[in-house]
């Protein structure tokens, strides 16, 4: 596999009044060109942390403090304001979860789009608005001349998604993240946004970092699955075999927590919360809310242990020393 994007080690904290949140602590992850990779979890586990920490949007009392981001070798850390502005928006672009307060109110959409390829690019206005106009029609936003001088709350949520994805592509970037980018729309909407996404992606080859906590999602679209809890990744592996054999305790409860149209018992849900980032457990993260608990697991942290071929979980259940001596 080529690699495009390699996360290697990245810790990003918040240095608060109350103390240091380490809310990416210490994930590789690796995404290959062309590809679609998933990373999954429940609110507050770090994953939009881990999008704005590539995009360096990190704002104060937010720090990476350690780590590699390398885009096709090169460290995204160790370039300046002005080397990672080039990037932004032209080799790595993102789509935000809820594109009305994403989306300034006061300038028409087809500004907002078209400011991207005038800023990046070096196109004329009049270049910059016919292209804008025809990602505008690739994403399938109807009578796309008429929207280009509309604002956004002139249009309805999954319009101001497609205008999103068409700010997204317009630059024709190597990687589109997106964050969460079906949460406010209703199911069929958001189905009409996954089959545009993956269509996109097949026409443009461009790879894609899906963040969600809905594996429904990652089912519909990603080949390659990372399952993030508090900062930490828990399990890692080819989008079949998380379904086919999971094996963390974590991702089984986030799969049994998807509700069935045969299912009759009540739906399975995972006992707890996600940890106060200030105040995380000894040991293993999840072990307050695991069915599978031991007690190594109240003592120290698990490693990724290969659980089959390129297939990774953080439990000590896969750990040959603590269940031979079990």
């Amino acid at each position: 596999m080529d690699k495009l994007l390699e996360i290697k080690g990245v810790r990003t904290q918040f240095f608060t009044k109350r103390g240091i949140v380490p809310a990416v602590d210490g994930i590789d992850l690796t995404i290959g060109k062309s590809q679609i990779v998933g990373v999954v979890g429940e609110s507050g586990c770090g994953k939009s942390v881990t999008a704005m920490s590539v995009m360096r949007l990190l704002q104060s009392p937010g720090r990476i403090t350690q780590g590699e981001i390398l885009l096709n070798g090169e460290d995204l850390l160790k370039m300046g304001d002005s080397e990672i502005c080039d990037v932004r928006g032209n080799k790595i672009s993102i789509i935000f979860q809820e594109p009305m307060t994403s989306l300034n109110p006061v300038y028409t959409v087809g500004h907002q789009v078209s400011e991207t390829c005038i800023r990046h690019q070096g196109l004329t206005k009049a270049q910059a608005k016919e292209r804008t106009i025809d990602i505008f029609k690739q994403v399938g936003i109807p009578e796309a001349e008429k929207r280009f001088d509309s604002y956004p709350h002139q249009l309805s949520g999954g319009l101001r998604q497609r205008v999103m994805i068409g700010m997204a592509l317009i630059c024709r970037p190597m990687l589109m993240i997106a964050d969460e980018p079906t949460t406010a729309l209703d199911v069929t909407i958001e189905a009409q946004i996954l089959y545009l996404m993956k269509e996109m992606q097949q026409k443009t080859a461009a790879s894609i970092m899906m963040i969600t906590h809905n594996l429904g999602v990652v089912a519909e679209l990603c080949e390659y699955v990372y399952v993030m809890y508090a900062g930490k990744i828990m399990e890692k592996a080819n989008v079949r075999e998380i379904f086919k054999d999971t094996a963390h305790p974590y991702t089984y409860g986030l799969l049994n927590s998807i509700p069935k149209l045969t299912q009759k018992e009540r739906l399975y849900t995972i006992k707890g919360m996600v940890p106060n980032m200030l105040k995380l457990p000894q040991g293993c993260r999840f072990s307050p809310r695991c069915n599978r608990v031991m007690e190594v697991c109240t003592k120290s942290h698990p490693g990724l242990y290969e659980v089959d071929k390129d297939h990774y979980a953080s439990c000590f259940l896969y750990d040959e020393e603590v269940m031979g001596n079990g």
